[in-house]
């Protein structure tokens, strides 16, 4: 006889290569024909469980009942003899699908074994020797798996059926699903500090540099990562499941070095405007003709280190005279100006940065303090 739809639903682990390297697996069975839905995962979150459930869900069917054991994500607590707490987003989820949730007893193996003995099932009959590329190949595999090996298995509640049979008389029983999926994505707001990354789960993920000193909301599911300010989406990543990685958009990395280099031409024209102020003129009309500005500052600041301020703004003076905005120009009138003195050609002087740190300003202090000091020393030895 099909009593009312149940499903059983537990994680298990397998070892993969190196014992200390594990992957999990979620497991569902329904109670009375045991035809399984399995997925394996790289974690055993909260939106890595509600999200099995849903897939489950989609295959499967929604039970009347679903039963647990004391996992976290289902059960907060759960004392001997008491009745179990639950995880409230797990009850908001179940109410939302229309199951009751059942929690196993604590200590009580046999309450449970419908789900060890699937769990030992997929170990040894699915997992096994059976080789993959990646997470996608490996669950892609497990579906046809429970389609096909798994379902032609003889049902225990009806040894003349097979799962696949006892499926089909029990699926009507189930629920429908909702017109909506629930949320189950992993929702958190975070604060960005000057680096464009948001921190999520021991991993940095990019964002655009513009967003940086701000509160975003990241939202995580199994596997992508998204970034969001309000409505609008800022990074779209691959879930990284690892500890201290990077992972980065390279269009965020395009364009953040785009900028450096931006503000590395205008703190160089800063420097030029203050040094010769004829050089922003000389700029404006090279932009005119379509120069790319980042090489002319650069190459008028390695004029203005070896010729100094004030003859860099007379050749400056004398190119745009001439009609030629170029440092070529600025650089041939520099020349003639020397020959014309007979003075020797100029040489970089390339300091290391210890002897440069040497001229750096230094804010003198007030020496009140000193001298209150040496009162006081002098009224104590008094």
């Amino acid at each position: 006889m099909i009593r009312d739809s149940a499903l059983w639903g537990e994680f298990g682990t397998i070892a993969v290569g190196d014992t200390r390297r594990r992957l999990s697996f979620f497991v569902m069975v329904l109670a009375w024909s045991r035809q399984m839905y399995v997925e394996f995962t790289l974690s055993q979150t909260m939106e890595q469980f509600l999200a099995a459930h849903v897939n489950a869900f989609n295959v499967l069917g929604v039970p009347k009942k679903v039963m647990v054991d004391n996992l976290r994500c289902a059960v907060l607590r759960h004392p001997r003899g008491e009745h179990a707490e639950f995880n409230p987003r797990y009850l908001d989820f179940a109410r939302h699908y229309g199951f009751q949730i059942v929690a196993c007893a604590v200590a009580k193996g046999n309450e449970k074994g419908r789900v060890e003995r699937a769990i030992r099932y997929v170990r040894e009959a699915f997992f096994a020797a059976r080789t993959f590329t990646d997470l996608e190949d490996l669950n892609a595999q497990a579906d046809a798996w429970c389609a096909g090996q798994a379902a032609d298995r003889p049902c225990p509640e009806d040894l003349k059926l097979s799962v696949r049979e006892a499926f089909a008389a029990e699926q009507p029983r189930l629920l429908g699903l909702p017109e909506n999926p629930f949320p189950t994505d992993e929702v958190l707001t975070v604060k960005v500090g000057k680096t464009p990354y948001v921190r999520f789960d021991l991993n940095d993920y990019t964002i655009p540099h513009t967003h940086v000193m701000s509160l975003l909301t990241v939202r995580a599911d199994p596997r992508r990562v998204r970034v969001t300010d309000g409505a609008q989406l800022l990074a779209d990543h691959p879930r990284s499941y690892d500890r201290d990685q990077q992972v980065e958009d390279p269009a965020h990395v395009r364009t953040l070095v785009e900028h450096k280099r931006q503000a590395r031409h205008h703190r160089g024209a800063n420097q030029l405007g203050k040094a010769a102020p004829a050089s922003l003129d000389l700029l404006a009309r090279a932009a005119e003709r379509g120069s790319n500005l980042g090489t002319l500052t650069a190459a008028l600041l390695r004029l203005l280190d070896r010729y100094g301020a004030a003859a860099l703004q007379v050749a400056i003076v004398d190119a745009l005279q001439s009609g030629v905005p170029h440092p070529n120009a600025v650089r041939l009138a520099l020349e003639r100006r020397r020959e014309a003195r007979h003075d020797q050609p100029p040489l970089a002087t390339c300091l290391p940065q210890h002897v440069k740190d040497k001229d750096a300003p230094v804010q003198p202090h007030r020496l009140d303090a000193y001298d209150a000091l040496a009162e006081e020393n002098n009224d104590e030895q008094s």
